[in-house]
């Protein structure tokens, strides 16, 4: 490799891709202590140069590839260190670009929430990453950063001031506002076409093991909230969160890599507060039943067609800039350790969570990559694979978002 470029986005004029080149372009650009060298790539040189037009970026790199086409993105591997992907759904446009980063020993990173990808990627190509070099990770926005670093902030926090890990640790969604956009609804209806057409992956999609490396006969078994609960740690009901299932499976996944420093039979679990007394349990029926409504449209499919064409949004559409702006999200932690001490954190994030926030905690991650492994790559303690964010990054993705990307790490009262 020639390595001209630090970051090559692959998919830029995507929604999230293009919130992404803007946060590169202010963050990166004109930044003497961390300058990336970087080049956007797709399929269409015609929307790419209409992205470079908006970004106001004339002498911006385009690169043609199309995301079926191998020998397109070996080319692209050849002049980067690192390819962030903003394909999706992943599971239909994501392999090739997996397969060729594990091949070339491209480190390569990615938005994805989609739990029975990921898990065919490890199956398919963990062992070639490990063989090239290649660092993969998978993850690395909202789904599912704030979950995976709260957890590592908060055991670590444990550690320090407990004395001991935490065996127990409850992630609770206080509050948050944001939009959707149509390639986040669209890797939801893919993988819901998927399950409900293949009772075998249903049935994998119900192990909260899924991601951990297999063989490891864990059988702790983790909570999943699926009607309104009470949740006497937070005095509140709550309802389900829409994340949990690929958030949850992340955060066992490291700690499985991590060698199970918070113990075999540790337990984690998400959910979203509804508050408390009758109104909370209210809220958290309505809730429940809504999402209940959602999830049987989806499933069978004239109501999916119908919800596809006139009611949700299409890929490429996504939240305005006022949205972006004014959203944000306050996540809440409670850790137990096993002879029954608390500690209570939280993650708190500014701008839209799936998209504002998504966009710089994914650019962070991704110069992450660049600029802190390949300086001295031979020597580097992070051997190629597929890494999870706290286990790659541990405090040092904590910086970093703290320093740039507007999310604090917290220890509450």
């Amino acid at each position: 490799m020639n390595n001209q470029f630090d970051v090559i986005v692959f998919g830029a004029t995507s929604f999230v891709g293009q919130l992404l080149c803007q946060y590169l372009v202010d963050r990166f650009n004109d930044n003497d202590q961390e300058r990336l060298n970087w080049a956007i790539a797709g399929r269409s040189q015609a929307k790419l140069a209409k992205l470079k037009q908006k970004l106001q970026q004339p002498e911006l790199p385009v690169l043609l590839a199309d995301a079926a086409d191998e020998t397109a993105l070996k080319a692209l591997c050849q002049q980067t260190r690192v390819i962030v992907s903003t394909v999706g759904p992943y599971a239909l446009y994501g392999e090739s670009l997996v397969k060729t980063c594990a091949e070339s020993g491209t480190d390569y990173c990615d938005l994805t929430g989609e739990v029975q990808w990921i898990r065919q990627m490890l199956d398919r190509y963990e062992e070639t990453a490990r063989n090239s070099g290649a660092r993969i990770v998978h993850c690395s926005g909202f789904d599912s950063i704030p979950s995976d670093m709260g957890v590592y902030f908060t055991q670590k926090k444990a550690r320090e001031v407990l004395g001991s890990f935490c065996s127990d640790i409850s992630m609770r969604v206080k509050a948050a506002r944001g939009g959707i956009s149509g390639g986040t609804l669209a890797s939801m209806t893919n993988l819901t076409r998927e399950a409900a057409n293949n009772p075998a992956l249903r049935r994998q999609l119900a192990n909260p093991y899924l991601l951990c490396p297999e063989n490891e006969g864990l059988k702790a078994r983790q909570e999943v909230v699926k009607t309104p609960t009470y949740d006497s740690g937070f005095g509140a009901w709550l309802a389900p969160f829409i994340m949990a299932g690929i958030n949850s499976r992340v955060v066992l996944r490291s700690n499985a890599l991590a060698e199970y420093p918070y113990g075999r039979d540790f337990r984690y679990s998400e959910a979203m507060l509804m508050g408390a007394g009758f109104k909370g349990r209210l809220r958290s029926n309505v809730v429940v039943a809504g999402l209940g409504l959602f999830m049987l449209a989806m499933m069978i499919k004239p109501t999916r067609w119908f919800m596809e064409r006139f009611v949700l949004p299409k890929p490429g559409e996504g939240p305005s800039p006022k949205v972006q702006k004014t959203g944000f999200y306050d996540i809440r932690f409670l850790g137990k350790t096993a002879d029954g001490q608390e500690i209570r954190t939280r993650v708190v994030g500014q701008g839209d969570p799936g998209y504002g926030s998504t966009a710089r905690m994914l650019g962070q991650v991704a110069a992450g990559l660049a600029l802190d492994f390949h300086d001295n790559r031979q020597k580097s303690s992070k051997a190629g694979g597929f890494w999870t964010t706290s286990t790659l990054f541990g405090d040092r993705l904590i910086e970093r978002l703290e320093k740039d990307a507007e999310v604090k790490f917290e220890v509450v009262d």
